[in-house]
C-alpha cells in the first residue's frame, strides 16, 4: 500500500498546472501572482491580512532563468499550491519603469529599486517578515533571499523554511541544514 501511495504521489507531482503565460511587459504571469499599486507597506499589511508571507519576485524580459521556474518548477502541484496557500506574491521588473514605494518610504522606478537592493540576478526573491522595520528597504528587511533558478526541492524547501520562521536566531538548524534533512526525508524525487 505504502509502494501504490508513493507512486501516486509522485503521478501527482509529475503533472505540472498550467505555466505562467507572458503579459503586455514580457514578463511570465502566473495566477497566484497579486496586481498591486506596489507600496510595499501596503502589500505587506495585506498579505499578514491573509495570514500570508510577502514574497517579491523579481524577474526580466526574456530571462531563460525565469521561463524555466514557471516552466518546470512553479508550475508543479507541491509548489503551486504550497505557494498560493502560503504567500502573497507581488512581481517586479528588473528593469522596469514603474513606480513603486518601498519600505522606507521611497518612491522610485523599479529599476532604480532593483539598482538601491543591489539586485543583479533574475529570477530572485525576496522574502519579507511579517514586519518591516522603520527606515529599512526590502532588501534590507528580507529574512531571505533566494537568488536565481533553483530546482523544485530546493525551492520547496526554501518556501516551507521562510513559511516556517525557520529563519529566526533561536533556531538550530540553518537553510542548508534544513535542506539536506529534507532532501534525505523526501520519498518523490523532486530533482533537487
Amino acid at each position: 500500500m505504502k509502494r501504490v501511495l508513493t507512486m501516486l504521489a509522485a503521478l501527482c507531482l509529475a503533472v505540472p498546472v498550467m505555466a505562467a503565460e507572458l503579459g503586455d511587459d514580457g514578463l511570465h504571469k502566473a495566477d497566484w501572482m497579486r496586481e498591486t499599486f506596489k507600496d510595499l507597506r501596503e502589500d505587506l499589511d495585506e498579505a499578514n491580512a491573509e495570514g500570508k508571507r510577502l514574497m517579491i519576485l523579481i524577474e526580466q524580459r526574456g530571462c531563460i532563468y525565469c521561463e524555466r521556474m514557471h516552466r518546470d518548477v512553479f508550475p508543479l502541484p507541491v509548489i503551486d499550491s504550497y505557494i498560493r496557500e502560503n504567500f502573497f506574491v507581488v512581481q517586479l521588473d528588473l528593469y522596469g519603469a514603474a513606480e513603486l514605494i518601498d519600505f522606507d518610504g521611497e518612491e522610485l522606478s523599479q529599476r532604480d529599486a532593483m539598482r538601491k537592493w543591489g539586485m543583479m540576478f533574475t529570477p530572485s526573491i525576496l522574502f519579507m517578515p511579517q514586519e518591516v522595520p522603520e527606515g529599512k528597504t526590502a532588501a534590507q528587511a528580507a529574512v531571505a533571499v533566494m537568488p536565481g533558478a533553483f530546482e523544485a526541492g530546493t525551492t520547496l524547501d526554501l518556501l516551507t523554511w521562510v513559511n516556517e520562521e525557520r529563519y529566526a536566531l533561536d533556531s538550530e538548524e540553518d537553510f542548508q541544514r534544513y535542506h539536506a534533512r529534507r532532501i534525505r526525508e523526501r520519498t518523490v524525487d523532486l530533482g533537487d
